[in-house]
């Protein structure tokens, strides 16, 4: 049976909790932190940065986003902020390592599902048997993110393809891709659930997270497929699709789904950066992500050289 958001009126309670430690009076003040972070971790970073405002008596910032598009205004539009969150840890060694970033941390995961409000169309037949028929039906809006700019568009093609696979279906993953054309498709997670709370569409394939902080309806998929489940990374792997970006076109492969961090090396404040890479690492920024329902890793990892110090130690605490 699908799973229905809940309303996270214990929310408030949650963020009190996770913001009462101290905070490091340590840090300079009258500077202006900018964080780029992806749009599916929009509403956790707010609720950081606000924390981080106040300990820290500083001004903050924010961009959203899609993954891609964000590593593009470092890479070529030389628009550097202070943090740099990703919804895909393989940008950084793909776009932004070694230049733009010496290091980066993989610190969150997530899952893929079909979202959808009591509005979608054949809502109320809305199953585990039945979401693929549905998803087929010419009379369902199918959204997803741009696949070019955004993982959670490439993610949602190899969830496809994963299904094709686990259910035995020949030609799933075609199909399935063709129900969202161009016009169906936007560059971020923020801009979809917009319009599926809008009633523009009937369904959306993106993350969890997204479902929960939206309070959408949401149907769980089979860890086989959703890319949620570290220990079938090699199977995972067996999902490859082509997208174009830009001029271009790349292979993408299937993963588990992995969030990235990391200070930029250009960044106008670093020290103010690693701060705040310390509070999101840290019990404060494990509870925020918890109460935003993005699943902290058990134990942060980090890729590159020249981590800062209170990096690691708020990582391993």
């Amino acid at each position: 049976m699908p799973r229905l958001a809940a309303r996270w009126r214990f929310l408030p309670i949650a963020l009190a909790a996770a913001c009462a430690s101290p905070p490091d009076r340590g840090a300079p003040t009258g500077d202006t932190l900018t964080v780029f972070a992806a749009s599916s971790l929009a509403e956790p970073m707010g609720a950081l940065r606000d924390t981080f405002a106040r300990g820290h008596g500083v001004i903050t910032t924010e961009e959203h986003g899609a993954s891609l598009e964000l590593a593009r205004r470092i890479t070529e539009l030389h628009r550097v902020p202070d943090v740099v969150v990703l919804a895909d840890e393989e940008v950084f060694p793909q776009q932004l390592q070694p230049a733009h970033a010496g290091w980066y941390a993989r610190f969150a995961r997530n899952h893929m599902v079909i979202a959808y409000t009591a509005r979608s169309r054949h809502a109320s037949t809305m199953s585990a048997a039945t979401w693929r028929d549905i998803l087929l039906r010419d009379d369902v809006l199918v959204g997803r993110a741009d696949p070019g700019i955004a993982p959670a568009g490439y993610r949602a093609l190899l969830t496809f393809q994963l299904a094709e696979r686990f259910y035995h279906q020949a030609g799933l993953a075609e199909r399935l891709a063709m129900r969202s054309p161009p016009r169906l498709q936007r560059a971020n997670a923020a801009e979809l659930a917009a319009l599926l709370e809008a009633g523009e569409l009937d369904y959306i394939v993106d993350y969890e997270s997204l479902a929960r902080t939206h309070h959408l309806q949401w149907l769980t998929l089979p860890p086989e497929i959703d890319l949620g489940d570290p220990s079938r990374a090699p199977a995972y792997a067996l999902a490859r699709v082509r997208v174009k970006r830009g001029a271009d076109s790349v292979t993408v492969t299937g993963a588990p789904i992995v969030y990235g961090v990391s200070v930029p090396r250009a960044a106008p404040h670093s020290d103010l950066g690693a701060r705040f890479v310390a509070l999101l690492l840290g019990d404060t920024g494990r509870a925020v992500l918890r109460a935003f329902a993005v699943e902290p890793m058990d134990h942060v990892e980090f890729v590159g050289d020249g981590v800062p110090a209170m990096v690691r130690a708020a990582a391993a605490r």
